[in-house]
């Protein structure tokens, strides 16, 4: 569970209805259908014109990695590759085909099966390089959904409330009606303001961190076959593939110590 995005959440909705019920406002003022309607079905055919319907439903899949940490753990990924450098070092590169199996990551059991079938390190990560290239210029697209509904949906509220203002001037013979008119349309303005700003582009944001988190990954995995293949020694493998970690991320010296 992502506690940043709960917190998040949870932060911003309690400031603003609380901050609403001080001022003298109820919830029940800000919940209209109708304006959530035009809202959030505006927003979203608006992004259907803009995005193929794979690509927006992917997008929407995509929606649980926001709220959960779902990618690999690299530390895992590392410890792997390491065994796997481990195994080759003592049987040789061909002693691998037998993991193949066990691996579930795709990315890696293709690289592996690359090494193991006897590929040249040169070719492999030519290979596999374009394959990343190619995953990374689908996933981007994923994070642009979200980042289009954030534009759209300001404008959508305010055709809501133009449309709701219409039908009010429709009626100024009732005062006590065209008040309330007022308010309710302004409503529609809420929305789109309030599902940009506080969920559509901070989700945006997220889903590039958590896809850039995956590529490292991937870069791991990499670098961690082509080495294996180059016949890298395993401790200094585990060196350099940490080298792709922050620095929170790494172990400290006294851990990498008694690993050792």
């Amino acid at each position: 569970m992502d506690k940043s995005t709960f917190g998040g959440v949870l932060l911003a909705v309690v400031g603003i209805l609380g901050g609403l019920i001080l001022e003298g406002g109820s919830v029940a003022q800000i919940i209209q259908p109708t304006a959530a309607l035009i809202v959030f079905g505006g927003t979203l055919g608006a992004v259907m014109i803009q995005f193929p319907l794979a690509v927006v439903m992917e997008g929407f899949g995509r929606l649980a990695h926001v709220f959960f940490e779902r990618g690999k753990d690299p530390h895992e990924v590392i410890q792997q590759i390491v065994e796997f450098a481990n195994k080759a070092r003592k049987e040789g590169i061909v002693a691998l085909d037998s993991q193949l199996d066990s691996i579930e990551e795709p990315f890696l059991k293709k690289s592996l099966m690359l090494a193991v079938d006897g590929t040249e390190p040169q070719e492999l990560r030519k290979m596999m390089e374009l394959e990343l290239d190619n995953q990374a210029e689908r996933q981007e697209k994923i994070p642009q959904v979200f980042e289009s509904a954030g534009g759209f949906s300001p404008t959508i509220g305010i055709i809501g409330a133009v449309m709701g203002l219409i039908q009010v001037m429709q009626h100024l013979d009732d005062i006590d009606q065209v008040g309330h008119g007022i308010a309710v349309a302004f409503v529609a303005t809420i929305y789109g303001v309030g599902a940009s700003n506080l969920f559509l582009l901070p989700a945006a944001g997220k889903l590039k961190i958590r896809i850039r988190e995956e590529q490292v990954v991937r870069e791991i995995m990499l670098e961690g076959v082509v080495s294996i293949l180059e016949g890298m020694n395993p401790r200094m493998l585990e060196t350099k593939l940490l080298g792709f970690l922050p620095e929170r991320g790494k172990p400290a010296p006294e851990q990498e110590e008694e690993a050792a």
